[in-house]
């Protein structure tokens, strides 16, 4: 058996097609475009899908794919009807107009009971679901299903409307972690009514006629991504572990530490796996972040560059995008002017000290598995391994551990066997004076946040 996996990140989207021994046969990829359309930024949708569709199709032909699955970013939701989206799918990196902000933040839930914390933009979708209810009530009107965004293209490939919980209890204000039952805010603006019931990830959800034969191919319940590589370790019994999932955004998830250790004004929250239990959380936005420090560097970064950084104390100071543990001042360069390299370098060990930051907050004291596209080449993993010589550390043996993670609860959910690779440790790497570029670092950044918490409190 094979398992098309489609892979829909907020900056790139990608195909790739697993074998029941979690090897990666083949992979498309391309951009999603956000275009702007009466007032918003929306999902150029249709283009999407026809890449997706032609993508599967192709599968299908070349490798007898026989299923396909979604795993999706979070922060956004779809409104359908019976055949349609009903208004286009919102671009989360867009903030309401602030007199409309004034009044859908008082509705929120608190923290207490969805975990979530009160995030700007989309972050938290049920946010954005306010936004569009209060300026296009129509298209809440004409909707019969509220979707989480891999359960929109999981329906919209041929599957059936569902709901799912890794998806809806990712920092979205609408599930109650404890409960395990949508929030209050789902009851008082009378959605409930159009969430789907629930499919676990990876369920059936439908059959599609697909690629030049024809010939039915299943379609599962989609996942969230995160959630997803979570799951990929979890499986393979490797005991207590924090997975640090890399891509636009940087995830950290410590199935381990206490709740109340969660602090609201750090970006900090409870995701929820894919059966529904709590997963603590911390996450900043990382490869958006390395993009902006590095002006999209995406070549490779020598070592000696790293090196020659640490010496001459070019650092990247927090934050550069919204959100994060460090959220109260514009990102900065402090130090020399580097060249392009030793600019890639600086991001590279931004991200390393952001996370280094985020696993202390995290209370993560257990195995630490580095995945995803930052960590290209081992240097991120190599580097966070230097910074805490007391933790043990694994990397992912491909980059890809959502679609992967995707993959074996499609596998799973029709009794096949999967059998992706283990993850591989990590060794240490030796750079001089890393430890103190770390506390010059911190300080910094615990200068720039008393200041920012100062200024506040005179306004």
């Amino acid at each position: 058996m094979k398992v098309a996996v489609l892979d829909f990140g907020k900056t790139n989207s990608k195909l790739f097609v697993f074998a029941q021994d979690g090897r990666i046969l083949d992979e498309r990829r391309t951009r999603p475009n956000w275009m702007r359309k009466d007032g918003f930024s929306v999902l150029d949708e249709a283009a999407l899908h026809d890449w997706a569709v032609g993508a599967i199709s192709e599968a299908v032909d070349s490798h007898g794919v026989e299923g396909v699955m979604v795993s999706g970013h979070g922060c956004t939701f779809a409104l359908v009807d019976e055949a349609a989206l009903t208004h286009p799918i919102l671009d989360y990196e867009q903030e309401p107009p602030a007199e409309i902000a004034a009044r859908i933040d008082r509705r929120i839930p608190d923290f207490a009971e969805t975990f979530s914390p009160r995030l700007p933009l989309g972050f938290n979708y049920g946010r954005h679901m306010l936004w569009l209810q209060a300026v296009q009530p129509g298209a809440f009107t004409a909707a019969k299903s509220i979707l989480g965004y891999p359960q929109y293209w999981s329906w919209r490939l041929g599957g059936g409307a569902v709901s799912e919980v890794s998806y809806l209890g990712c920092h979205s204000h609408l599930w109650a972690p404890r409960r395990r039952d949508f929030s209050s805010l789902v009851d008082a603006e009378g959605w409930r009514g159009r969430m789907p019931a629930f499919a676990r990830a990876g369920a059936v959800i439908g059959e599609q006629p697909l690629g030049e034969a024809a010939r039915p191919t299943a379609i599962h319940n989609g996942v969230h991504d995160s959630n997803a590589a979570l799951h990929a370790y979890r499986r393979q019994e490797l005991g207590p572990v924090t997975v640090v999932s890399t891509g636009t955004w940087v995830v950290v998830l410590n199935p381990d530490c206490p709740l109340d250790a969660l602090d609201r004004q750090r970006d900090m929250l409870v995701n929820v796996d894919v059966d529904g239990g709590p997963v603590p959380t911390i996450r900043f936005m990382g490869g958006r972040e390395f993009a902006v420090v590095s002006a999209d560097w995406q070549g490779v970064i020598a070592p000696a560059t790293v090196q020659r950084v640490i010496d001459a104390g070019i650092m990247a100071l927090p934050s550069f995008a919204p959100g994060g543990p460090l959220p109260d001042h514009p990102g900065e360069l402090v130090g020399r002017m580097p060249n392009a390299e030793e600019r890639a370098a600086v991001a590279l060990l931004y991200v390393a000290l952001m996370v280094d930051l985020c696993l202390d907050l995290i209370h993560s004291n257990n195995t630490v598995i580095v995945d995803g596209g930052l960590n290209a080449g081992g240097l991120l993993a190599g580097l966070l391994a230097a910074l805490r010589p007391g933790q043990a550390f694994m990397q992912g043996a491909t980059l890809e551990g959502s679609a992967t993670g995707a993959a074996a609860l499609a596998f799973e959910s029709v009794g096949r066997e999967f059998a992706a690779e283990a993850p591989e440790p990590v060794h240490a790497l030796s750079f001089a004076g890393l430890a103190g570029y770390r506390d010059s670092w911190r300080g910094l950044a615990a200068d720039r946040r008393v200041d920012g918490a100062a200024a506040g409190g005179a306004r």
